[in-house]
């Protein structure tokens, strides 16, 4: 014999499969990984005691002030984010939610992700020699670089790299600063020819720079929209899509004179 259920019964009825899935989802791991501004370092210094930039062959310059490049830190592949983590981080400005494919290529093992992005530290520490020589005019075989940045994977110092040759052995060219005693960040890839390429992850490396004492963040120009869309009060975005490009957006700062780009 069936009985036979009221309304209000068959409405609690109903709303249970809808509450447990709710509950299912907000307990189960989702395929995200949640981001956060990561750790800066001057490239004109030393990071862990030892200096970022070592050049041999050549005499280099004092410098005054800092050229630091620009991290973002992620959940790890393995880390389980639910749908609480998402949540949170949606209302908030500091944090982001990527797919994780986009972060960590399916399929790679920790040991494979860290070898990955250390090999592509590796080209991008050479193509920021390269590409600084060139532009100075100096061959590989007359100087020597060695490029040390402990802890940090990826070729999105590249920009940052080629700046910090640069003004250890040319400064603006006339005896000053690039920086003009300044506090710059950035972030951007770049190439043998001196190419900046767009990164990722802008909006929050910004965060990070001023954290970090930054005035002004050199942005590949394909990136402005989303490094306008959370910009820190006091940060002054210089777009670039050069090295040479760059080099004379801070000359340009440190004398006063000339055009600097804006996004």
């Amino acid at each position: 014999m069936l009985s036979r259920l009221t309304r209000p019964q068959a409405l609690a009825v109903c709303a249970l499969p809808v509450v447990a899935l709710l509950a299912t989802a907000a307990f189960a791991p989702l395929p995200f990984s949640v981001a956060q501004p990561g750790m800066t370092a001057n490239v004109l210094g030393r990071n862990q005691g030892t200096p970022v930039i070592t050049v041999s062959g050549a005499e280099t310059r004092r410098t005054s002030g800092q050229l630091r490049m620009t991290t973002i830190e992620a959940t790890g592949p393995d880390a389980r984010v639910g749908l609480g983590d998402v949540v949170d981080s949606w209302f908030r400005t500091d944090r982001a939610v990527l797919p994780r494919d986009s972060v960590y290529p399916s399929g790679d093992t920790v040991k494979e992700i860290e070898r990955h992005n250390e090999a592509q530290m590796r080209q991008s520490q050479d193509a920021a020699t390269q590409a600084a020589l060139k532009y100075l005019g100096l061959r590989a075989g007359q100087v020597k670089v060695t490029l040390k940045l402990a802890d940090v994977g990826g070729p999105s110092a590249g920009l940052l790299f080629s700046l910090g040759i640069v003004d250890k052995l040319d400064g603006d060219g006339s005896g000053g600063d690039l920086t003009g005693g300044r506090v710059i960040a950035g972030t951007g890839t770049i190439d043998a020819a001196g190419r900046v390429g767009a990164v990722g992850g802008v909006a929050l490396k910004t965060q990070a720079a001023r954290r970090d004492g930054a005035t002004v963040f050199l942005v590949p120009k394909a990136e402005c929209a989303d490094a306008r869309a959370e910009l820190p009060k006091g940060l002054r975005l210089v777009p670039v899509t050069t090295l040479g490009g760059a080099v004379d957006s801070l000359v340009a700062l440190e004398k006063g004179k000339g055009r600097v780009p804006s996004c």
